[in-house]
């Protein structure tokens, strides 16, 4: 498989995450060609601002391989990282990060900021971004547009009450 099979099954989760009313971002990780460990937002459900894509999915692979070091792992993940999210990939020592779209707002993987391949850390991180982009990033202008127009309709039923 490459890259844009296993983002494909990123985008899976992703979709998962969107009928569960969750903010629609799915991850993978994967090491020597197989997936070990699938994922997807859980903030909402868990009721937890830590319950990511990227967290549960590392933390899944942590236990499938019984250690915290991921360091012959590739993490594919629907939108570019957040500053916790990367931080968890620095700490796991993953070797390779691929994304589908960026963050402008809060991505911490090259655009506000790149902790991934800063010379402050003793780890960095190879980026692979934009696989599948359009389609990781339609997933989300979709579903935030869709809740834009359910809270219109919502505040506009209690306007009119």
């Amino acid at each position: 498989m490459q890259d844009i099979d296993y983002m494909q099954e990123a985008l899976k989760q992703a979709k998962v995450a969107y009928l569960m009313g969750e903010v629609p971002v799915g991850a993978v990780v994967v090491k020597d060609g197989r997936i070990i460990s699938k994922a997807h937002n859980m903030k909402e459900s868990l009721a937890d601002p830590t319950a990511h894509a990227e967290m549960i999915a590392i933390k899944k692979a942590s236990e499938a391989l019984k250690g915290w070091r991921l360091s012959d792992c590739t993490l594919y993940v629907t939108m570019e990282p957040c500053s916790m999210c990367a931080g968890a990939i620095l700490q796991s020592r993953m070797r390779r990060l691929v994304f589908g779209t960026k963050d402008e707002k809060a991505g911490a993987c090259g655009s506000k900021v790149n902790l991934l391949q800063h010379d402050l850390f003793n780890h960095n991180v190879e980026i692979v971004d934009g696989v599948l982009e359009s389609e990781c990033s339609g997933i989300l202008v979709g579903f935030f547009k869709l809740l834009r127009e359910s809270k219109c309709v919502e505040n506009k039923f209690i306007a009119e009450r």
